[in-house]
């Protein structure tokens, strides 16, 4: 049988010393301290509003808003989450460079590899970050919550189906360079879409398939380089993605075509 410093031995069966008790005994005898008590801080529905809290979305800075902010795209998440993009190669590659900057690896799968080998050699030969692969031979990433994944599918306007999809902690980039016959799947499937410079006739059949405003619609053909229209189920949003010395020295100026 065993006994606690200052206290005689409990005979059996007897009850030992409540939650309380135990804490006074172990501060007694230098075993833990109380940590200091301080009343609850609360406040009433009415002051919420007085409130300002810099709280914000954390993820990949793609550009500015239109109120001139920052719009930051939240690709690291635990739930699946499928991005589409319907422009050009220049705006998925910032954002590749980017995400791969905040920690996460960038999977590219495309058809045409040479159009990312100077980003693969500037970033350590794919051991920083980014790797590429031919379509369909993306092997699976092992995503987590602290090795999150971000996978860019630049297959042309048809892209096949992945054989890695979009799941926790990995994020799905499909890049459409022009509307297909697949576009309209691939937009009703993504959490998020994005739309850069189109003909007339893709702006209509997207405000068709998006349910876009007349206005929106009608600016589509007219935007400019590096400026997209990002929508969401509850949102849309102007962007303009403005590079960095680095980037524009690696990828160039803004381009809606490649």
């Amino acid at each position: 049988m065993t006994t606690r410093p200052g206290q005689p031995p409990a005979g059996r069966g007897e009850p030992g010393p409540s939650t309380p008790a135990r804490a006074r005994e172990l501060l007694r005898n230098g075993f833990g301290l109380i940590g200091p008590r301080h009343s609850r801080h609360s406040v009433s529905v009415e002051q919420l509003d007085a409130l300002a809290l810099p709280i914000g979305d954390d993820g990949v800075v793609i550009g500015v808003n239109a109120e001139g902010g920052p719009a930051v795209l939240g690709l690291n998440r635990p739930t699946p989450y499928d991005v589409v993009l319907i422009g050009g190669l220049w705006t998925v590659q910032v954002i590749a460079l980017r995400a791969a900057a905040t920690g996460a690896r960038v999977a590219v799968e495309t058809g045409r590899p040479q159009a990312w080998m100077q980003m693969v050699h500037a970033m350590g030969g794919g051991q920083n970050g980014l790797a590429v692969y031919e379509v369909g031979r993306v092997p699976p990433q092992g995503t987590s919550a602290g090795t999150p994944v971000l996978v860019v599918r630049d297959c042309g306007m048809r892209p096949p189906r992945g054989r890695v999809t979009s799941g926790p902690w990995q994020a799905v980039l499909t890049l459409l360079p022009y509307l297909s016959p697949v576009a309209p799947r691939l937009v009703r499937q993504a959490r998020l879409v994005g739309v850069q410079r189109v003909s007339p006739d893709e702006a209509a059949e997207l405000g068709r398939t998006m349910a876009l405003p007349r206005a929106e619609m009608d600016a589509l053909p007219g935007l400019s380089d590096g400026l997209t229209l990002w929508c969401s189920d509850r949102d849309r949003q102007y962007v303009m993605t403005r590079p960095t010395d680095a980037e524009i020295g690696l990828l160039g100026m803004p381009r809606r075509m490649d």
